[in-house]
């Protein structure tokens, strides 16, 4: 081979090489979502997890039902609906719905997620906390009452969260020694017997003792505990939620008895708080999550836009990653401004979704417009025409779907009066039996798909006049008409 051909094909080399990278990184960029803050537009009190495939959010409802947000993206729980959970609320726990916080533990009748919240009946003297039992493994529920979880102890107590230490479950929560009246709230803990039910003595582990968890009023609230490397840490929230001073402080966990106030050590200045030149006041009661991936660690958090702005529905819920000190210890950072561009956690993926072709209008396919359903050709937006076929609402056996919008996670495609909606799931049973359908082979082509209804089992899913509806199918047009094919 002479020099020059040699010479020739290096440089090809060359320039694939280059190419090929360009491309991949195009791919990358191309592959990068960003974010930005709020999640919630009003969302105090926050907590989140991402649990089989899907995030899941919560926040204080004040009153009844509690609800919980759901999709597999950020920018979907953004947009996504808040769904009825759980909504038991009698006249002795009906005020004061805060801080909803889901924990999955291996209690009684299995693994389940078990939903703590604090309520009372009049004051927030009142104040207890409260749990459900979901009755499966799916964090939406539904969940059933198991009782105020001091039972005769008869606690003050609110912001109840969970941690497993040494194979054990604890419950921490904010209470006072005596009665609300003259006593300031502090972090207690104490060994749980049943994921409902506390066993043992209570110990305060925290009390607001400096200056800067004494602003407003001296205030210890909001625990919530991180664990990591085998070491066990709690933050928690600092002075008065009224005023933009509401901070994070920080406790280690150094000893071995969590039941001993001397095992903890409390971190002697703030860890989280105000961020006045990115316009942030308050930013407090707090959660953790882990990335999609597993390889980032995520806070999420409440926060004001000004320094004016309380204790109501102005704060809202965000999140951001941190990281962690070369002595093991969390760097929360600062909190961000709303206008900060972020990258979504690792590892998050848009999950699978189809297309719904219509037979004998092949140009055409299933989309929603204004929480109307009907088929168009040329859908702008193009998401407005893509669902997630996921197990039925009413039924998830074989051969039985829901339609869940990607664009509006939470929304589903429903029957109302026989007309198809777009609409976000209010958890009623008429909700999941309207929003489930049978799968079967296409009336008018066994290779394509038919949708039977699941509670007007005479009817189809078909269009009419490129409406979607369901009606009883008698002749060929109609049989045309309810058959679709489900495509990419």
């Amino acid at each position: 081979m002479s020099a020059t051909l040699r010479l020739g094909l290096s440089l090809a080399s060359i320039l694939l090489l280059l190419l090929g990278s360009l491309v991949t990184a195009s791919g990358a960029q191309a592959q990068q979502a960003t974010f930005t803050n709020p999640l919630n537009a009003s969302g105090s009190d926050p907590w989140m997890t991402y649990h089989d495939g899907d995030y899941y959010l919560m926040a204080t409802t004040w009153t009844g039902p509690l609800t919980m947000k759901k999709a597999p993206t950020i920018a979907g729980l953004k947009n996504a609906a808040a769904v009825p959970v759980f909504n038991d609320f009698p006249a002795d726990r009906d005020h004061y719905v805060w801080a909803p916080e889901f924990h999955f533990l291996d209690g009684p009748n299995g693994p389940r997620w078990y939903l703590y919240y604090s309520a009372g009946a009049a004051g927030i003297e009142d104040q207890r906390i409260h749990v459900a039992e979901s009755v499966g493994t799916d964090p939406m529920g539904p969940y059933t009452y198991k009782g105020m979880v001091f039972g005769a102890n008869n606690w003050w107590g609110i912001d109840g969260n969970v941690v497993t230490i040494s194979g054990r479950d604890y419950l921490l929560w904010s209470g006072v020694p005596g009665q609300w009246t003259g006593n300031d709230p502090s972090i207690y803990i104490v060994e749980l017997g049943t994921p409902w039910s506390t066993t043992g003595p209570r110990t305060m582990i925290s009390r607001p003792e400096h200056d800067w968890e004494n602003v407003g009023t001296p205030m210890n609230e909001g625990p919530a505990a991180l664990q990591h490397d085998g070491r066990t840490f709690v933050t928690y929230s600092a002075s008065n939620c009224q005023t933009p001073d509401y901070k994070l402080g920080l406790l280690e966990l150094t000893g071995s008895n969590p039941l001993d106030a001397d095992a903890w050590t409390k971190d002697p200045e703030p860890v989280f708080e105000r961020n006045d030149a990115a316009g942030v006041y308050g930013p407090a009661h707090n959660g953790f999550f882990t990335s999609p991936d597993g390889t980032e660690n995520w806070i999420v958090y409440h926060a004001n836009d000004a320094a004016s702005e309380g204790c109501g529905n102005t704060r809202n819920t965000r999140i951001q990653e941190f990281g962690w000190n070369p002595d093991g210890t969390p760097d929360f950072g600062v909190p961000v401004a709303t206008s900060t561009v972020l990258p979504v956690p690792s590892g998050e993926s848009e999950p699978a979704s189809n297309r719904l072709q219509s037979f004998n209008f092949q140009d055409r396919y299933v989309r929603h417009a204004d929480y109307d359903v009907r088929i168009d050709a040329a859908v702008d937006p193009a998401q407005d025409a893509r669902f997630r076929l996921v197990p039925g609402l009413a039924d998830d056996g074989t051969g039985f779907v829901s339609f869940e919008s990607v664009n509006f996670p939470g929304h589903y495609l429903r029957h109302s009066n026989y007309d198809m909606v777009l609409a976000p799931n209010d958890g009623t049973a008429l909700f999941a039996q309207d929003a489930t359908f049978r799968r079967v082979a296409g009336l008018a082509d066994a290779s394509w798909s038919s949708f039977q209804s699941y509670n007007f089992p005479t009817r189809y899913l078909r269009h009419d006049d490129y409406l979607l509806r369901i009606d009883p199918i008698s002749d060929a047009v109609g049989r045309a008409d309810a058959t679709f094919r489900v495509t990419s």
